[in-house]
């Protein structure tokens, strides 16, 4: 064991003694006549004199310390040999944690849409094919699996679907609509899966907000309102304006883009559409009779924004120097 390595081992096993036997001992496995620190100090005499010159100091240097580590800590036993709290310090002031930002904006965004009357409900992350997939009008053979790069999971022998980290919250229209009769409203926060390299702004892990809303008059210009006034209150106090584009995504007919531009800068925020009737036969309602609207927005996206955070990868990270900041 090198004097680095002594004096570390010491200074920790000194910090962590908790009676005088333990600090003793602590001085004898150092100090005493076969301590670590002792036979370094015996051996210099074998050095080369430069050697010897400069370790015989350092050596030298750690026993003082190391013998006033072992005083000071002494002073605070008492005589039963136990630590001995000294009243008279004053106190120490108890670090409190706080939500990650990720889970402040999912937690902030769900409070909005649940003050605009929708419920907030939740689902599995490892899913199955059909509901992540066939049941959205993604059936196996349709191109628009490509979009998503997917981690597949082995199934059991019994499994008659297949299983998968789920690549979207969409999977949670289906098994809601299954249990639920129109009208109603909701969001799906949720942790999602893509099996894709990572860059500043995509991760192989992250999280999403899903909207369905179905009724019998349900339209586009209820969305819009909807998005809109979600925007504004996420983004209080900014002015900002709105832009709907028109977009593919197998499960919404039509399907927009909805960009917002913030600080004189276009930035892409969610995806959405008209629900695909395929979709509502799946789930066993008439087209004819229900229409609605869904949408999915990334949480990370939203707080990228929202505090100026230039990496995705920084969210989980765990640099406790980055997370302290919100």
């Amino acid at each position: 064991m090198n004097l680095g390595e002594i004096g570390s081992s010491a200074r920790e096993a000194i910090n962590s003694a908790t009676t005088r036997e333990a600090l003793e001992q602590i001085r004898l496995n150092y100090l005493g006549r076969k301590g670590e620190l002792t036979e370094i100090l015996r051996s210099l005499k074998e050095l080369p004199v430069e050697e010897r010159r400069v370790l015989g100091s350092e050596a030298n240097v750690l026993r003082v310390e190391l013998e006033n580590m072992l005083a000071d800590k002494t002073a605070n036993f008492g005589e039963a040999g136990e630590m001995v709290a000294d009243i008279t310090a004053p106190g120490k002031k108890v670090s409190r944690g706080h939500l990650h930002p990720l889970s402040r904006v999912m937690a902030d965004a769900s409070k909005i849409f649940a003050g605009m009357n929708f419920s907030v409900v939740t689902g599995p992350e490892a899913e199955t094919e059909y509901y992540n997939f066939d049941a959205l009008n993604i059936p196996a053979n349709h191109p628009a699996r490509e979009m998503w790069d997917t981690f597949w999971l082995k199934s059991g022998k019994g499994d008659k679907q297949k299983m998968l980290l789920r690549t979207h919250t969409s999977p949670m229209q289906m098994r809601f609509m299954e249990k639920s009769t129109p009208p109603f409203q909701i969001v799906v926060p949720g942790r999602c899966f893509r099996y894709e390299a990572t860059d500043m702004s995509h991760e192989v892990n992250f999280y999403q907000l899903e909207g369905l809303m179905v009724g019998k008059d349900v339209n586009l210009g209820n969305f819009k309102f909807i998005i809109e006034e979600f925007l504004k209150k996420f983004f209080v106090g900014q002015k900002i304006e709105f832009r709907f584009r028109p977009s593919y995504f197998p499960f919404v007919e039509p399907g927009v883009e909805v960009d917002i531009k913030l600080k004189g800068k276009w930035l892409e925020i969610m995806g959405a559409g008209m629900v695909h009737p395929r979709v509502f036969e799946y789930a066993h309602y008439n087209p004819k009779d229900w229409q609605g609207f869904a949408f999915g927005v990334g949480i990370d996206r939203l707080a990228m924004i929202k505090y100026g955070v230039p990496d995705i990868r920084l969210f989980y990270s765990g640099d406790l120097r980055f997370l302290k900041q919100f």
